[in-house]
This record gives structure tokens, C-alpha cells and sequence, in this order.
């Protein structure tokens, strides 16, 4: 297959696309690089799939891969002009869009940014979808949606229209958008509800990052409600696994959630870890003990996530595997290579 992928140097875009490759598949690679968090990890990322992103472009404003097998061009999706003039030559099977202003936190400070590329960023990819017939779409949605809904664990058809921060609205907005082309087009949408991904080559922002780098310099970490919280975190290998299985095969039974044409899914790993818990294993991983500020919960946070993946199971077989130790460890590992610790 061909598959037009966006947010290719993001984290779960890196090693989609990576995944996608090693299963045969060629990739078309769209990211803006973007500076919400350092541009040279994003950077990094791109060299582990084999582009230099400082490299003269071709002719068609792409680098490739020594192999062919990827091709990248740096492209805000949120700027129409920019997506159509890099994709208007180009034919593809499947539209995986990963592009996305992530973070919760964030979304209270500069709402603008999520304005531009969640909601202008999807409806352009939507456009783009709709002028090729028969382009599956796959799309980055959020346990966000649920908001702190209390019906635990979180199943597809929980009420979804009360969500806690406006990142987690652009996402139900996504899921709607979604629905209402499928409906008037006719075109094949995938909405996954990512659960607190982790893992090599991370995002700045999270949790494991934040928390390991704070530890292994001596800083204090901030920990919010107290420590009362609980997250599904799900290792980004399991992650882009079912993204994959998602982008490239047909569900078995097609069980939709919103109509024919578009189905949700939650995408996790169904064991949610308590946040003092988590701590409490980077502690060991890092052999250093923890400073802790202990404070109230934040705007737009949630006491708990949990997914309950039944019908991805079901659907697509998706299974994952990786103990929070273990993806822990690995992630640790890379953190101490990448930075010389």
C-alpha cells in the first residue's frame, strides 16, 4: 500500500511509520516541524527513519529514504495551500492522520493553536479525502473525549459530549467532522481514542519524560490531586501496532460506532496504573528518589482514564503486549542514550 501518513516526525507518527515501512508498505511523510516542543528531537526522528530533514529537496519538494521506501515533506496541514500542493501529483490507498496540537495543558493557554490545526487541520485532510475515492481515512482522536466521565472503563458508546479541555473538544469536533463526511460522501473513517501513550522518543510534555529527566537532574517533580489519579498508559509500540492493523487490513465484523462509514475505536492497554505507582517505577528504573510537590488538580485534567479495547480486539485483532516495566525500562534506556546521562 501507499499511505499518505501526517505527523510523521511526531511520536506516534515516527514509529507508525516506521512499522508501516517494515510491513512493506510505502510512506508519505507530512510534518511541519513545528516548535511547540524542541524541533530537533523531531529532527532526530526523522534521521531514524532515514531522512535528513537539513537536505536539499527534490524537485517535487520531497526527501526520500535511501530505500524509496519513505518520502518526506515539511507541510502544515492546518494551511490548505500547503497540503494540496504537495499532495495534488500524488496517488495513495489510506490518509493516517496523526498532525495534530497535542496537549491538554496547552490547549488553555493558546487555544488559537488548536483551533488551526485540529479543526482547520482535519477539515483540509477531510477535503482531501473526499476528492479521492475510495482513500480510507484513519484519524487521531483522544481519550480526552470522555472527559471525567465516571462510567469506568471508558467503552465507545459512553456519552462523549462533556469534554474537560477544549484539546479534548477539538477532538470530539474531529469525531463529528468525521461522521458527517462518511455520511454525506460516503468515505471509510477510523477515529482511534488514544490512551496516554509512552516510550522511546516521547514528547517533552508528558509524563515519563518530565518525570524521569526531573529525577535523574535532582528537580521536583509536580505531582497533581495528590497523586489520586490513574492513566492507561500504553506503550507507543502497542500504540502504533494497531494503528497499523487499523491503516492497512478490513475489521472483521465492522462493528460501528457512529454509522456504516464511520467507526471509533479506543486504542489502550485495559490495565490503568495509579500515578504514585508510576512514580514510584521510574524511582527504581532510575535508582533516585523522587522530589514531590504535591498539588491540586489542574484545569481541564481528569481523575482517571481506562479503555476498554473489546471491539478493537474484536475487529482487528489488536493486542497489546508490553508490561508498564518493561516499556518503562526501554524507556529510560533511551532517555540516558539520547542524552548522554
Amino acid at each position: 500500500m501507499e499511505i499518505l501518513l501526517t505527523g510523521c516526525a511526531g511520536f506516534i507518527g515516527m514509529r507508525t511509520a516506521q512499522k508501516l515501512i517494515d510491513l512493506g508498505h510505502s510512506v508519505i511523510g507530512l510534518d511541519n516541524l513545528n516548535d511547540y516542543y524542541d524541533p530537533a528531537l523531531k529532527a532526530a526522528r526523522l534521521r531514524q527513519l532515514g531522512i535528513d530533514p537539513d537536505s536539499p529537496c527534490e524537485g517535487d519538494g520531497y526527501r526520500r529514504s535511501a530505500d524509496g521506501r519513505f518520502r518526506f515533506a515539511r507541510v502544515d496541514v492546518g494551511v490548505r495551500s500547503e497540503l494540496e500542493a504537495a499532495t495534488g501529483g500524488l496517488s495513495f490507498d489510506a490518509v493516517c492522520h496523526l498532525a495534530a496540537q497535542a496537549g491538554v495543558r496547552y490547549s488553555i493557554e493558546n487555544p488559537q493553536a488548536y483551533v488551526d490545526s485540529n479543526l482547520q487541520g482535519f477539515a483540509n485532510i477531510l477535503e482531501l479525502v473526499r476528492a479521492r475515492k475510495g482513500v480510507k481515512l484513519v484519524y487521531a482522536s483522544s481519550s480526552s473525549v470522555y472527559g471525567n466521565s465516571t462510567e469506568i472503563p471508558y467503552r465507545e458508546t459512553n456519552r462523549t459530549d462533556s469534554p474537560v479541555s477544549f484539546y479534548g473538544a477539538t477532538k470530539k469536533c474531529n469525531e463529528v467532522m468525521a461522521a458527517s463526511y462518511a455520511s454525506l460522501y460516503g468515505i471509510e473513517t477510523v477515529g482511534l481514542r488514544f490512551f496516554t501513550v509512552y516510550g522511546p522518543w516521547g514528547r517533552p510534555d508528558m509524563a515519563p519524560f518530565l518525570f524521569t529527566s526531573a529525577i535523574l537532574d535532582g528537580r521536583t517533580i509536580d505531582v497533581f490531586n495528590n497523586g489520586d489519579m490513574s492513566r492507561d498508559f500504553t506503550f507507543v509500540d502497542d500504540i502504533a501496532d494497531g494503528v497499523c492493523l487499523v491503516v492497512t487490513r478490513r475489521p472483521a465484523t465492522a462493528e460501528a460506532i457512529q454509522s456504516p462509514n464511520a467507526s471509533i475505536y479506543n486504542i489502550g492497554n485495559s490495565r490503568p496504573v495509579n500515578l504514585m505507582d508510576f512514580i514510584g517505577t521510574i524511582e527504581e528504573l532510575t535508582g533516585r528518589k523522587a522530589v514531590r510537590n504535591y498539588l491540586p488538580m489542574q484545569p481541564g485534567d481528569v481523575n482517571a482514564t481506562w479503555a476498554d479495547t473489546t471491539l478493537l480486539e474484536k475487529d482487528y485483532g489488536y493486542a497489546p503486549s508490553t508490561p508498564l516495566e518493561t516499556g518503562l525500562a526501554r524507556f529510560v534506556e533511551w532517555y540516558r542514550g539520547y542524552y548522554g546521562i
